[in-house]
């Protein structure tokens, strides 16, 4: 081969290269994951999913962030503005959302293209309270000073929810804060409220750095008004946290609560949300071992309990494949 052919070549190869790599830059496709306060497990699905995924990145071309958000029903209205590719939300959120059915959701606040993807870990509604506060049930939260949870987050749905059915108001409480997640432990423990709320898996931060910096229990939240709540809601379910994982509750805890899911929208294409199905369920033993709360995860149920949205074909399509539905 002549010198003059030698450089002709490298030049054509350099071309072909180059345009590859063009090719390559184009195809890539950026996910964004809503999540919740960086204390909270929420932000640790998001954070452990876009691992997964960023693992592939190479094959798929994805890539995956996850920023803190205010929490449940933020992300799905990020979701619905496009703001957002997919998130996690309680599994009444999604309930409400998908039907409209509360009123966060009604009008031209529903959201019908919004799909399930997966459930994840069970979330106990959390209520800590200071031990010189003398809180021994829910009920001796009137007239104390409450964080009732930051607008838009799942914790505050909740609250509401349970306040309704006791048919109480926020004025029931001397203060009714709206501290974030990753705001509440510090005001426990500096006295600026009596107790905090949260809906979230165990163990948790949060809840950890609140009994630890003070004197606290967990307060069980059961009683007829809960009983007839979960009777006629099936996204809730009665849920124990276990005594002895916190200090200053050595008993187990009788509440109720929701399941942690990961939702999307029926605009994301099919092939980006089975390429996040895939890095989750074919890595699951690493998802699993990215949080405590994950631990008993098992897949059958993650594609069946507490989603009431229809499931994203993506998901479908990959669960299909699996034979873990039909």
């Amino acid at each position: 081969m002549t010198f003059t052919r030698i450089v002709a070549t490298a030049m054509t190869m350099g071309m072909l290269t180059a345009a590859g790599a063009q090719a390559q830059a184009a195809e890539e496709r950026f996910i964004t994951i809503g999540t919740g306060g960086q204390t909270g497990v929420y932000y640790v699905v998001g954070q452990s999913i876009c691992r997964l995924v960023n693992r592939a990145t190479a094959e798929t071309g994805l890539k995956c962030t996850a920023p803190s958000t205010g929490g449940s029903i933020a992300n799905v209205n990020a979701i619905k503005a496009g703001d957002m590719t997919m998130g996690v939300a309680q599994s009444d959120i999604q309930y409400h959302a998908y039907n409209g059915s509360n009123p966060d959701f009604e009008g031209d606040k529903k959201f019908e293209n919004l799909r399930a993807v997966f459930s994840v870990h069970p979330e106990p509604f959390t209520v800590v309270a200071r031990k010189d506060a003398n809180v021994a049930s829910f009920d001796d939260l009137k007239g104390k000073r409450v964080n009732v949870g930051n607008p838009g987050s799942g914790q505050r749905a909740t609250m509401e929810v349970v306040l309704q059915a006791k048919g109480w108001t926020m004025d029931d409480f001397s203060l009714a804060s709206e501290l974030k997640p990753a705001e509440q432990a510090a005001a426990l423990g500096d006295n600026k409220v009596d107790a905090i709320v949260y809906t979230v898996g165990h163990p948790n931060g949060s809840i950890q750095e609140a009994t630890s910096s003070v004197e606290a229990n967990l307060v069980p939240v059961n009683g007829p008004e809960i009983d007839k709540l979960v009777a006629d809601n099936p996204f809730y379910a009665k849920a124990v946290i276990p005594g002895g994982m916190y200090p200053g509750t050595d008993e187990d805890v009788d509440t109720f609560g929701v399941k942690a899911t990961f939702v999307t929208s029926a605009d994301v294409p099919e092939d980006m949300v089975y390429e996040v199905v895939k890095s989750v369920f074919d890595n699951f033993d690493r998802f699993k071992g990215l949080h405590p709360a994950f631990a008993n995860l098992q897949p059958e149920q993650m594609v069946s309990e507490g989603l009431s949205a229809p499931l994203h074909p993506g998901a479908e399509k990959y669960y299909k494949e699996q034979g873990w539905i039909q």
